[in-house]
């Protein structure tokens, strides 16, 4: 069985090691993420402090679009968009990870704590009981100190991530 978690498209774009993983892992996507990618790509803004690493991450984003956009995936994404919480069945990247979109629904529930995206994250691994998978310090930091109840992982800790039981087995 693979192991799940949820993450935004960037993050899945920015690092290649979540695209390599040592062993199966399926990513839940929430769509808002995906639409993020297009403003990435437009953004003249760079993503990295090094050029030669923006352009590489651009490129990356870029890829994944395109992926996205093929026909049965798009389809695949669509279906789930039809129906709140819906997720859609899974898109897959090579032998290892496939990645599933889900159509979250920032309830506000968090309020001024956390931005939308960041609670459509909160929300579906509440709702899936799946840990998140985050390389932002400071979210990590707020989800301690709301006590929200939810599992996340730095992206530096992914390995261990990896070996780690989800709480429903534990």
């Amino acid at each position: 069985m693979s192991r799940q978690f949820i993450t935004e498209a960037v993050m899945v774009a920015i690092y290649g090691q979540l695209l390599a993983p040592p062993a199966p892992v399926e990513y839940i996507v929430p769509y808002t993420t995906i639409l993020e990618l297009y403003e990435f790509q437009t953004s003249p803004d760079p993503m990295m402090d090094n050029p030669a690493d923006d352009q590489h991450v651009k490129s990356k984003i870029n890829e994944m679009i395109s992926y996205f956009e093929e026909p049965l995936n798009k389809k695949k994404i669509e279906r789930a968009l039809l129906v709140p919480w819906a997720k859609s069945p899974s898109i897959l990247f090579g032998d290892q990870v496939s990645i599933a979109i889900i159509n979250a629904i920032d309830t506000a529930q968090y309020g001024e704590y956390f931005d939308p995206i960041e609670t459509e994250l909160l929300l579906t691994s509440q709702r899936l009981s799946i840990p998140i998978l985050t390389d932002q310090v400071e979210l990590i930091a707020r989800i301690f100190e709301s006590e929200s109840p939810v599992q996340v992982f730095d992206i530096d800790d992914f390995d261990f991530a990896m070996d780690d039981e989800p709480l429903d087995q534990v």
